[in-house]
């Protein structure tokens, strides 16, 4: 499995997501972005928004934002 994980260093949402796919054993890559939103050019390349935890899934072709949507694809695809 080839995971990259989008997340801002303190971001309570991001955290979430790291923990549950280190719950659910995947092995992921870690991209910190910058704090400011217009800083984050790579984040908006690869999903067309600057928000962030975004986590790309290169095995499905799948590449997500938001935390609750991110936790629900894994619990269910992974779990």
């Amino acid at each position: 499995m080839s995971f990259t994980l989008y997340q801002l260093d303190g971001c309570p949402y991001c955290e979430k997501v790291a923990d549950r796919m280190d719950e659910l054993d995947l092995d992921y890559d870690s991209v910190w972005v910058e704090a400011l939103h217009s800083q984050r050019n790579e984040v908006k390349r690869v999903s067309g928004q600057r928000g962030v935890p975004v986590i790309v899934d290169e095995d499905h072709g799948v590449t997500m934002a938001e935390s609750e949507k991110i936790v629900e694809y894994l619990e269910a695809s992974y779990a």
